[in-house]
C-alpha cells in the first residue's frame, strides 16, 4: 500500500493548495448539485452529499455558494443538466488512466482531453479497457494532532477498515471497502479524529514504476488533465518513486 499512501498524500496537500488559490470551488458546487441530486438534499440521509460537503467546508466554499449548488440539486433552482461519465485512457509509457467527469457537454470534453493525451504521447482507450486494473475503495485521510496512531489504527479496524498506513508528513490513510466508508469515517470522527479527507476512490491493483522523466511526464500530465474544468478526478497507477517525490516537494 506504500504507493497508495503516496498519491493520498499528494493528493491531499494538493486539494489544500488549490482550497486555498478557490480553484475548486466550481467543480465541488458541481460535485454538490449531482449527489443532491442523486440522493436528495439532505446529508443525514445521502452520503455521497455528506463527504461532499466535508470537502466543501475544509476548502472554505462560502456557505452560500453550497446551499445554491444543494438547491440546484434538489431542483429548487435551476442549474447545469451535468451528466457523470467515467472515460479510459492511457498516459505514455504505458501508465492506465481513469477519469471521472462531470460535464453538460460530452463532445467538448472528450475533445479537451483526447487534445491533451495526443499532445503527451497517450491516448483514449475502449470502454472495459483499463477499469479492471482499479478497485473501486473507500479512502479516508486523518490528521492525527497527536493522537497515538496506534489507536486510530485499532478504531479503524474494529470499525472495518481493510488497510491503515501512516505517510511520510504524519497524516494517516485508511483503506475501507466502498460500501463501508461511511461506517468508518463516522467512527473514527465520533472517537474525536480530526478527518482531512473521505471519498470513494479507484486505487490500482499494481503499479507501474518509472525512471524519474518519464515519470514526470506522466505526472505532467495528470495535473493538466485535472485542471480541466469538467475533470473532476484522475486516477493512475503509476508509482512515485521517492526520487520523484523530491522533485514534487514545494521549493
Amino acid at each position: 500500500m506504500a504507493g497508495h499512501s503516496k498519491w493520498a498524500n499528494i493528493k491531499y496537500r494538493k486539494s489544500v493548495v488549490d482550497a486555498r488559490k478557490g480553484k475548486i470551488f466550481t467543480k465541488l458546487a458541481r460535485e454538490l448539485q449531482v449527489a443532491a441530486r442523486q440522493g436528495g438534499p439532505d446529508p443525514e440521509m445521502n452520503l455521497r452529499l455528506r463527504l461532499v460537503l466535508d470537502k466543501a467546508r475544509a476548502a472554505n466554499m462560502p456557505k452560500e455558494n453550497i446551499e445554491r449548488a444543494i438547491a440546484r440539486g434538489a431542483g429548487l433552482e435551476k442549474g447545469e443538466d451535468l451528466e457523470e461519465v467515467l472515460y479510459e485512457a492511457y498516459a505514455p509509457h504505458g501508465v492506465a488512466l481513469l477519469l471521472e467527469v462531470l460535464t453538460d457537454n460530452r463532445n467538448r470534453t472528450v475533445s479537451e482531453i483526447r487534445h491533451l493525451l495526443t499532445r503527451a504521447g497517450g491516448n483514449m482507450a475502449s470502454a472495459g479497457a483499463v477499469i479492471w486494473q482499479f478497485d473501486r475503495k473507500g479512502q479516508i485521510v486523518i490528521e492525527p494532532n497527536g493522537a497515538d496512531p496506534d489507536e486510530i489504527f485499532l478504531t479503524a479496524i474494529d470499525a472495518g477498515a481493510e488497510d491503515v498506513t501512516i505517510n511520510d508528513d504524519g497524516t494517516i490513510e485508511v483503506i475501507t471497502a466502498d460500501a463501508d466508508l461511511g461506517e468508518v469515517r463516522d467512527r473514527l470522527s465520533r472517537a474525536g479524529y480530526t478527518i482531512a479527507s473521505a471519498e470513494i476512490t479507484m486505487l490500482p491493483q499494481n503499479e507501474i514504476e518509472l525512471p524519474p522523466d518519464e515519470a514526470m511526464q506522466v505526472f505532467n500530465l495528470l495535473e493538466r488533465l485535472e485542471e480541466l474544468d469538467d475533470v473532476q478526478k484522475v486516477h493512475s497507477n503509476l508509482a512515485l518513486s521517492d526520487e520523484l517525490l523530491r522533485q514534487l516537494e514545494p521549493a
